[in-house]
């Protein structure tokens, strides 16, 4: 009978070394498998360590897992792997980041992704060391905005750490670097909470001036995760002219109020359109409705950016630096927005530590 049970701990353990960790070794020679537990005739739970490893990257683990074990042990019914921390894991250190901006809005498809990025390049421009997160862990954008392709790489430290991927100066980090671009993330609130975590502490940002967070449409729990993490000096809105469009902008700043970010301003992106061949302007959604509104709540105004359709073809190439270009239509309206921002920046104290919310 022991023979028998060795010698199933071994077809369970070959299968699992199959599954390998960012550094290319496999999960059992890595130490990560703690154990193997039976839990009724065909039924198996297998521990691990986190080591270190951010959520998307366990959760990958985990998938591939539970395959391998179940080609190696057909006659298996149920897999469970179940992280646990490390007994002597210290906490992370916090990043050194000196300022943190969210970037939000009421709702999707106002061009809030192309302001994110814009702002990290506009800022590099200026001489700041950037790093750009996209929180956006349902619908990740920025890695084809900025042209990027392929993973993120791990540095193989103490603990593990992700690499930034590095873009025209700029430090870049987004759940579409960490999993593949056909697969969706069906996650909870308290694995988003995570996420944002690992993106935060488990990132190898280095000492940056400013890291500018592009957050998902709507109010949902993100920027609430992200306030309780480290605190952050600002968030801005972008929203377009028209009416409806401001309704769920005033959301966007009731969710920065009530985890109490301040709001540094509002962008009124899709402003108008200018056409490049007569030069007549159209004001295809209104216009100045978000900047009347920014009065009206005593709240700043960055500025707008207008429709450019080249600000369209850069985004769907990769090409977003392009945008600065000399002779860029684009470039003078987005660069007198960062120029904005950076005035109510320098007005804010920078991050000191993270102030965590225990809730028990």
């Amino acid at each position: 009978m022991a023979d028998e049970q060795g010698e199933l701990d071994r077809i369970l353990l070959d299968a699992l070394r199959t599954v390998v960790e960012p550094t290319g070794k496999n999960i059992v020679d890595a130490g990560l498998v703690r154990s193997l537990e039976g839990e009724g005739e065909a039924a198996l739970l297998v521990t691990c360590d986190e080591g270190g490893l951010p959520e998307p990257v366990r959760q990958r683990i985990t998938r591939e897992a539970i395959a391998a074990l179940r080609r190696a042990v057909p006659d298996l019914e149920t897999v469970r792997v179940e992280w646990n921390a490390p007994k002597t894991a210290a906490l992370d250190a916090p990043p050194m980041i000196d300022q943190i901006v969210a970037v939000g809005s009421g709702k999707g498809g106002v061009g809030k992704s192309t302001i994110a990025a814009s702002l990290a390049y506009a800022f590099s421009l200026q001489g700041k060391r950037v790093g750009l997160m996209d929180a956006d862990v349902y619908g990740p954008s920025i890695p084809h905005m900025l042209g990027l392709s392929g993973g993120a790489d791990v540095i193989n430290e103490p603990q593990l750490k992700i690499a930034p991927r590095l873009v025209d100066g700029i430090k870049v980090i987004s759940m579409g670097l960490l999993i593949p671009p056909e697969k969706a993330v069906v996650w909870r609130g308290p694995m988003l909470h995570k996420a944002v975590r690992d993106f935060l502490f488990a990132v190898q940002w280095g000492e940056l001036d400013v890291l500018i967070v592009d957050l998902p449409p709507g109010t949902g729990d993100i920027v609430l995760s992200l306030s309780q993490q480290m605190p952050v000096a600002g968030g801005v809105i972008v929203c377009t002219p028209q009416d409806v469009a401001l309704l769920d902008a005033r959301k966007a700043l009731d969710m920065f109020r009530t985890v109490k970010v301040p709001c540094l301003g509002v962008v009124e992106n899709m402003s108008f359109f200018a056409c490049p061949k007569c030069g007549e302007r159209t004001d295809i959604f209104g216009h100045g409705g978000a900047e009347r509104w920014a009065k009206e709540m005593g709240v700043p105004f960055l500025g707008s950016a207008p429709i450019n359709l080249q600000i369209r073809v850069n985004g769907d190439a990769g090409r977003m630096r392009d945008n600065f270009a000399q002779g860029s239509a684009a470039r003078e309206s987005l660069t007198s927005i960062a120029d904005a921002l950076c005035e109510q920046l320098s007005a804010t104290p920078a991050s000191k530590g993270p102030t965590l919310e225990i809730v028990g």
